[in-house]
């Protein structure tokens, strides 16, 4: 018989409806969640169950698996999907992106002009504003290119956050001074600040699982995969480099996270940077 994996909590919370959720959220995401998330788990999950005033994880669990669950999928998604992010994260690559990827192609413009870059888990939208940031400042005659930035997340209440461009002024400080003052505009009532239409102009957001189809071919000159496949098993992550490679420019860039590798993981591309890949095959 199954006992409580803890007893003095708010929820009833058993082993079998840890091993089920983590089941879930390997099939719907590609995330492995380890003995170690349960806390993590509960926490996340709590939130849910006091949302539809339910009293154990059991229900919560069958709500799932019934036909009604369909309807709870994107919730559930995006209660166990972390979201940790801030604007010029990993400085380097930005740093990287303007001098050694956009740099030659400004020299040696491609036919039309074109650009694409792609921020592949956008989150609250601090890395595809922070790639925008680094575009403009580092393509003079920007006016007269064709560039898009596709920026995705499979949380969708992220990509609302994204969209909205609006941030609180903790959020905004690690932006350089001078690219808050060309970019941002402050509402001096309720302290925040939004990304200008310079920014958000060049920015698609699109919801996208990225262990899903994908709805687009590219070619991306660049692109942020960053903390994201260090909640996968190394089958996944061997596909979704696959296809991301499929999706490159022959020379493109990819940038990962900082505890992440791809060694023993994808032969496509060549570390040639921190944390910094180029497409080679």
């Amino acid at each position: 018989m199954n006992q409580p994996m803890e007893r003095e909590r708010e929820f009833e919370f058993r082993e079998d409806d840890f091993r089920f959720i983590s089941s879930l959220v390997h099939k719907q995401t590609g995330i492995v969640l380890a003995e170690h998330k349960k806390d993590m788990v509960y926490a996340r999950i709590a939130r849910r169950l006091r949302s539809l005033r339910l009293t154990t994880f059991r229900d919560y669990c069958s709500l799932l698996e019934s036909d009604r669950g369909e309807e709870e999928i994107g919730n559930f998604v995006n209660a166990v999907t972390t979201n940790l992010t801030s604007f010029f994260r990993e400085g380097h690559h930005f740093e990287h992106l303007s001098k050694q990827a956009l740099k030659p192609i400004v020299a040696d413009p491609p036919a039309g002009r074109r650009l694409r870059l792609w921020s592949a888990a956008c989150s609250s939208g601090a890395e595809p504003y922070s790639m925008t940031m680094t575009c403009l400042e580092s393509i003079p005659d920007i006016a007269r290119w064709d560039i898009k930035i596709l920026a995705t997340d499979i949380d969708t209440g992220m990509l609302a956050k994204s969209a909205a461009g609006e941030y609180n002024e903790s959020e905004l400080e690690p932006i350089p001074a001078a690219l808050r003052t060309r970019y941002i505009n402050y509402d001096k009532k309720t302290g925040m600040g939004r990304m200008n239409d310079a920014l958000k102009k060049l920015i698609t957001f699109k919801p996208l699982n990225l262990i899903e189809p994908w709805p687009f071919k590219g070619p991306f000159d660049a692109v942020f995969c960053r903390n994201v496949v260090i909640y996968f098993d190394k089958n996944t992550q061997k596909e979704l480099f696959d296809k991301i490679a499929d999706r490159m420019k022959p020379q493109g860039w990819l940038y990962i996270g900082h505890s992440e590798t791809l060694h023993s993981v994808s032969k496509r591309f060549k570390l040639c940077d921190k944390t910094t890949y180029q497409r080679v095959l």
